[in-house]
C-alpha cells in the first residue's frame, strides 16, 4: 500500500470519529446554554413576583400574581435582574413590570404580568331609591377578583355606616363610594354632647358645633368654658373625642 493509501484509509478512519466528537461537543455546549437561559428566566420570574408581592402588601383581598405573554423566556441573561414599576403605574390588574440587569452590557425590559386581588365587595340587594338611608336588607356581600371591577368599590361595612345613596342604585349593582354621601347628623351651630370615654368611664360635656358633620366625620367644637376640642361625629349626632 503506498503511502497516499495509508494517508486517505488513515483519514476514513478518524474523520468519523472527529464529527461524532465534535457533535457531541455542541450538543453538550446547547445543553447548557439552554439549562443557563432557563435559570435566567426562572430568576428573573421570581424576583418579578417577589417584588409585585412586595407591593400589594395591604390590599383588601388575596393576591394572585401570573405572568402572561411570553413572561421572562424573551429575557437576556442577567446574574441580578431587577424589578420596578413605570412612574404612576400600579400593582393592580394587568401591568407592565419592568427587569433591568446592570451588567457589563446593561438591559431594560418590560414583562406583562396579572396582578389579581380576590376579596370582598358590597351590592344592592334590592332597587334602593336616590336619598334613602341604607339598612342591612339593602346591601349583600359578594367576592370576587376586585381589580376586574370599579376601583372605587367599597370593600368595607364600614364605608356603609350612616350613609345615603346619591342616585338611584338599581338591583345587584355593586356600590360605589360616589354613589353614596354621608348623612349629615351635626349642623354648624347645633348644641352637640361631647363624649370621652375609657376603661371604666365616660364623661360628657356640652359644647356648640363649630361646622357641620356626617357620620365619621371630624368636628370641632367649643365647650361652655371657651375651649376647643376635636372629635368624631357619631351617628347619634354626638361627638366622640379621639383616646
Amino acid at each position: 500500500m503506498t503511502s497516499c493509501e495509508l494517508r486517505d484509509h488513515a483519514l476514513r478512519a478518524v474523520l468519523p470519529v472527529l464529527a461524532a466528537m465534535a457533535c457531541a461537543a455542541s450538543a453538550s455546549a446547547f445543553a447548557a446554554g439552554t439549562a443557563h437561559g432557563a435559570d435566567s428566566a426562572d430568576n428573573a420570574g421570581a424576583v418579578i413576583e417577589k417584588y409585585l408581592q412586595q407591593q400589594t402588601n395591604g390590599l383588601p383581598g388575596k393576591v394572585t400574581i401570573s405572568l402572561e405573554g411570553r413572561g421572562t423566556s424573551a429575557l437576556p441573561g442577567c446574574e441580578a435582574p431587577e424589578a420596578f414599576l413605570p412612574s404612576g403605574a400600579k400593582p393592580w390588574g394587568r401591568v407592565s413590570v419592568g427587569v433591568r440587569c446592570q451588567s457589563e452590557r446593561p438591559w431594560t425590559r418590560f414583562v406583562q404580568a396579572h396582578v389579581a386581588v380576590e376579596g370582598s365587595y358590597f351590592v344592592a340587594a334590592r332597587a334602593i331609591d336616590a336619598g334613602r338611608p341604607l339598612g342591612a336588607g339593602d346591601v349583600a356581600e359578594r367576592t370576587g377578583d376586585l381589580t376586574r371591577l370599579p376601583r372605587s368599590i367599597i370593600t368595607s361595612a364600614a364605608e356603609l355606616a350612616g350613609v345615603v345613596t346619591v342616585n338611584r342604585v338599581a338591583p345587584g349593582a355593586p356600590l360605589r363610594k360616589e354613589l353614596v354621601r354621608g348623612v349629615t347628623v351635626i349642623q354648624q351651630g347645633q348644641a352637640v354632647k361631647v363624649v370621652a370615654q375609657g376603661q371604666g368611664f365616660v364623661v360628657s360635656t356640652e359644647a356648640k358645633a363649630m361646622t357641620g358633620a356626617t357620620v365619621g366625620a371630624v368636628v370641632q367644637a367649643k365647650t361652655r368654658d371657651g375651649r376647643l376640642v376635636s372629635g368624631v361625629a357619631d351617628e347619634e349626632g354626638q361627638i366622640q373625642l379621639a383616646q
